[in-house]
């Protein structure tokens, strides 16, 4: 960085918390965009906006204890980082996994207080979970402790307050269970969380938005920046959950055969194209390993080692599984092998050396905080549509994420045009977003 200011307050975070490498992470990349325009906006460093945005409003973090099928009492740890509530109510996700540490969710939390502000809609920023693992857990199990987490943190929940969604290990399910449990806490039926089952007042697109919107970002940048489209293009998505699978779904309706897909134990490739349909049964309704592919379709190929996948050839790559996980060395894959676009279809998936090694190769790249913005736009859908006791259909909530998706992209390449950054959307959607937070920030004083 330029900015000896910015620097020096890099470093501060890095001596405050030197074990939360993901948290720095997520702030380096913010601050490497800004220090092109600190310097016109001497008013940041008078309101201290870099310090005050960076911090979360809240951390809170409890004891998660229940009982397994065995009888056996249980513990895990439980986050709620309420980051800011500049915008609107706190907004984002619940994570359960094993990998789930306060770094990780303080991460999450600001890259979601970034993304929630492109959508237009009135969302602030938040993240939570718990380091529990629901793979082999009985629906029970999951129920136990489902309610255990929700009897922890519902007194800092309400749809004025903070409004959890799902995210890794929380599906329609969870979301089901922790729903149930808050409405018999509280006594109250309101949108408190979203995500859930449309029978019990959730949205349609929901459990497609952030794969269609990924799709929907990808077609209007290849268009404007590349003037080309998804028809006719090979892609390759890490990952087989929600994200991946719609992703797939919007690539096909779009003309493009995605050729490979992943878990974490390893991936498929097919060149003629996978059978979706088959991932489906395998994901959504048999919850198996993506090992078990050939098993449905004899044309795909099971590799072991998912980073392998990186080195099939390929006209656009989406990463959809988890943070960090395409460095610098599938990227030099990605390159030789002359891929136009990467786009996160995860939060953070790419590493900032690869990120680095992307922009010098001139290949196109959209961060996750504007590209996978479609899941959040649908859970402010959903908030809409509970607020007006109104339920809208599919091809309504569709277009609207179609279209707010293009919206996001005009306003972050429009951003980097206009610093002579063109066609940097990391910049774009960093710059765009901080300088709405920070005007947000300042108008509201010190508080």
């Amino acid at each position: 960085m330029k900015s000896t200011y910015l620097e020096k307050q890099y470093q501060a975070f890095k001596e405050r918390y030197p074990n939360e490498k993901e948290y720095l992470q997520a702030l380096h990349h913010v601050m490497v965009s800004i220090d092109e325009i600190i310097d016109d906006h001497p008013e940041y460093q008078k309101y201290n906006i870099i310090e005050r945005l960076s911090e979360p409003e809240r951390l809170i973090s409890f004891r998660v204890t229940w009982l397994d099928d065995e009888g056996n009492v249980c513990v895990n740890r439980g986050y709620r980082v309420q980051h800011s509530a500049l915008i609107g109510p706190y907004k984002g996700g619940l994570r359960f996994h094993p990998s789930v540490s306060q770094s990780v969710l303080k991460f999450l939390a600001f890259e979601q207080t970034f993304k929630n502000s492109l959508t237009g809609l009135g969302m602030g920023g938040g993240k939570g979970g718990s380091d529990f693992d629901p793979k082999g857990k009985s629906d029970r199990e999951i129920m136990t402790f489902c309610q255990a987490f929700m009897r922890e943190l519902f007194h800092h929940l309400g749809e004025d307050v903070d409004v959890p969604a799902g995210d890794i290990g929380v599906g329609q399910r969870e979301i089901g269970y922790l729903y149930g449990y808050y409405k018999k806490l509280t006594n109250q039926v309101t949108g408190t969380l979203t995500g859930r089952d449309i029978s019990i007042g959730g949205s349609l697109v929901r459990k497609e938005a952030t794969g269609y919107g990924l799709v929907y970002f990808v077609e209007a940048a290849l268009k404007k920046i590349k003037d080309t489209s998804l028809e006719g293009k090979k892609v390759i998505i890490s990952g087989s959950g929600n994200v991946a699978i719609y992703a797939a779904e919007k690539v096909q309706e779009f003309g493009g055969t995605v050729v490979a897909m992943s878990d974490s134990s390893g991936f498929i490739h097919c060149e003629k194209g996978v059978d979706l349909e088959a991932i489906k049964t395998i994901k959504e309704e048999k919850r198996e390993r993506i090992e078990t592919y050939p098993d449905y379709d004899a044309r795909g190929k099971y590799h072991e080692d998912p980073s392998k996948m990186w080195e099939i050839d390929a006209d656009i790559a989406l990463p959809c599984a988890t943070q960090n996980e395409l460095d610098e060395n599938s990227v030099k894959h990605l390159i030789k092998n002359k891929v136009m676009m990467v786009a996160e279809g995860a939060n953070m998936p790419t590493t900032e050396k690869a990120i680095e090694m992307l922009r010098e190769s001139h290949i196109l790249f959209a961060p996750g905080k504007a590209a996978n913005a479609g899941g959040v736009l649908v859970s402010g859908l959903e908030m809409a549509q509970t607020a007006q006791f109104d339920s809208w259909d599919f091809d309504k909530i569709n277009k609207r994420l179609k279209d707010m998706m293009e919206s996001i992209f005009e306003a972050i390449y429009k951003t980097a045009k206009d610093y002579d950054q063109e066609n940097d959307l990391q910049f774009g959607v960093n710059v765009y977003s901080f300088k709405k937070l920070a005007h947000a920030m300042i108008i509201q004083g010190v508080v």
